[in-house]
């Protein structure tokens, strides 16, 4: 894993380094071209959309594919653009994933798109607790009766805050306050003793964190219980996720939470062999692939081909797991 204080360094490089791998290729007139639809350039989809083009392009004189990572505004365009066939492959977070599968939510207008397919899945969001240490929380039940910050309306985080709410059967008079600032904002109010924890859903190791951890003394506090693997059980779009332990100062032991999967899919449609190559491509490389960004540093291949997919695996994705001995 990169030291944390090189966390935003890493960012950049990688993020330029992805902008010259993914750049077109030389190539030969019949030779199939695939593009990956990615997200911002800053953030974690477009450097790992960019090492999954290098490693397939590394094979193209022996399979005859082409890889090009493409910039997109995130999961819901990527969906939108696999349905409308300008894009082959995508990164999409695990709850877009099942709805647009299921045809709800941000997708109700386009009805169910049941020719999505899943590869595999990736980094956890986690829902993430952060306390002050000095506020006695230790466990989840704990922030009755305290000052929380359960995030603004709209955000992801506040999404699946308002689950764990629902699930436990509470409502905002559990908490002596809650608040509703940003994500951007809550790092320095918690320091300021301006409320006693706030939740935060995201990939880890996060510079935000690795802030408020340094900056004052707090604990993460597990988001786990009865009540949490319901929600599991529920969503499929939910997944356990782990904190490792010592990612953060004054935080030596792992953390036991949830939250959605980042996800690489793609459509019914697309021919078995690309599907298959671009499978072989990160697993026959695992080891260099989870470097590409200290967030897939706990990468496992099990737990990528069986958590957070809640569309079918796609034909091509199951011939190579069954030929590597994961599935039967």
């Amino acid at each position: 894993m990169l030291p944390l204080k090189g966390f935003f360094r890493s960012v950049f490089f990688l993020s330029l380094f992805a902008l010259v791998t993914a750049a077109p290729l030389a190539h030969a007139k019949d030779d199939v071209q695939i593009i990956i639809g990615t997200a911002g350039v800053t953030g974690v989809y477009y450097p790992v959309g960019g090492t999954i083009c290098r490693f397939v392009d590394m094979k193209s004189k022996e399979h005859g594919i082409n890889c090009l990572v493409e910039s997109t505004g995130g999961s819901i365009s990527n969906i939108n653009g696999l349905r409308d066939g300008d894009i082959q492959f995508a990164f999409a977070q695990s709850d877009w994933q099942y709805n647009a599968y299921h045809g709800t939510s941000a997708f109700a207008d386009r009805g169910a798109f049941t020719d999505l397919r899943s590869l595999f899945s990736l980094h956890s969001e986690a829902l993430t607790l952060v306390a002050r240490a000095d506020a006695g929380i230790q466990v989840l039940d704990d922030l009755k009766g305290k000052r929380v910050n359960i995030g603004n309306p709209g955000s992801g985080m506040r999404a699946t805050m308002d689950e764990v709410m629902r699930a436990k059967g509470w409502d905002m008079g559990v908490f002596k306050s809650a608040s509703q600032f940003r994500a951007t904002e809550q790092t320095k109010k918690l320091c300021d003793n301006e409320f006693d924890a706030f939740v935060f859903a995201t990939g880890h190791p996060n510079g935000s964190i690795q802030e408020v951890t340094s900056t004052c003394a707090t604990k993460i506090i597990n988001i786990d219980g009865p009540a949490v693997e319901g929600l599991i059980q529920e969503y499929p779009y939910y997944a356990p996720a782990v904190i490792p332990g010592g990612m953060y100062a004054g935080n030596p032991q792992d953390v036991h939470t949830f939250g959605v999967k980042a996800t690489l899919v793609t459509t019914k449609d697309v021919d078995e062999k690309l599907v298959y190559e671009v499978v072989k491509a990160v697993f026959d490389n695992f080891d260099d692939f989870k470097t590409t960004h200290p967030i897939l540093s706990t990468l496992n291949k099990r737990s990528m081909i069986e958590n957070g997919l809640t569309a079918p695996l796609h034909e091509g994705a199951k011939r190579y797991y069954r030929e590597a001995g994961l599935i039967q």
